[in-house]
């Protein structure tokens, strides 16, 4: 099997159960050591909600990147740019940015926005300062084809995903496969972001764990620990701008009003 990062080789590593029903291959790339699934012919079944039943900290971890993005975001000085969070899922995470001041919109192939509806992202005619994408790439089932179409919309991209250890954990080691809801299907290392990087011209910044930036800019090392610091210290709040969230309600007062 080619690795779908590189294309190089990769070979079988191990068998793991997914869905409590499907014994599917697992191969690792002898090259960038990303780490892929078989053809993923489960994944209707996996979608058939968009969000995991199993997903319990989908509030904390909206709050939390929430947090992260108006920092960093602020610390990269673009912080009154038009922003499009790619992957959104209910919204949520578009409207705590909005309600922090941000001038977020919402994209996603496969959830309903229910959250922050009339905030809709144009993925098609519109660039943006910066794009978010949380808990997304390990989902992507073509990530170059993806990753390539988020490109062509910024210059810089903040997203998580758990980056692979160097020794391939076993099915039962590493929480992160999520055989239980079987979406987890594309596992990046750290040097297969760098490839990616590499290949389209960006910068790789990362604080070696689940937190990454794409930038055509150069941007300091530094960056995650200072935003480790900040959140530490509860100064995030010090990083918010004024709250679009009344702002918000009148222009859909409005728009309501012209239908």
């Amino acid at each position: 099997m080619k690795c779908k990062i590189c294309e190089e080789k990769s070979n079988y590593v191990f068998k793991a159960k997914i869905l409590n029903s499907h014994e599917i291959e697992y191969f690792k790339c002898s090259s960038c050591g990303f780490v892929q699934t078989q053809t993923p012919y489960w994944l209707e079944e996996a979608y058939s909600e968009a969000i995991s039943v199993s997903d319990t900290g989908v509030m904390a971890r909206n709050n939390n990147f929430a947090k992260s993005t108006s920092i960093i975001f602020s610390l990269l000085s673009i912080k009154n740019g038009i922003f499009l969070d790619y992957g959104g899922g209910y919204g949520i995470f578009t409207r705590l940015m909005r309600d922090k001041g941000f001038d977020f919109f919402w994209y996603d192939k496969y959830a309903t926005n229910l959250v922050a509806r009339g905030f809709e992202g144009d993925v098609i005619n519109n660039r943006y300062e910066a794009i978010t994408s949380f808990e997304n790439f390990e989902h992507f089932e073509n990530p170059m084809q993806e990753i390539e179409k988020i490109f062509s919309l910024t210059d810089t991209i903040l997203f998580s995903t758990e980056l692979v250890p160097d020794a391939t954990p076993k099915p039962d080691e590493w929480w992160y496969y999520c055989l239980e809801h079987g979406q987890h299907i594309s596992l990046f290392s750290k040097k297969s972001l760098e490839y990616i990087a590499s290949k389209y011209g960006y910068n790789l910044i990362s604080n070696n764990r689940n937190l990454h930036i794409f930038s055509k800019k150069k941007i300091s090392n530094k960056i995650f620990l200072l935003e480790k610091i900040i959140k530490k210290l509860q100064l995030d709040k010090f990083f918010e701008q004024t709250p679009k969230t009344n702002d918000d309600m009148y222009k859909m007062i409005e728009k309501m009003s012209k239908i």
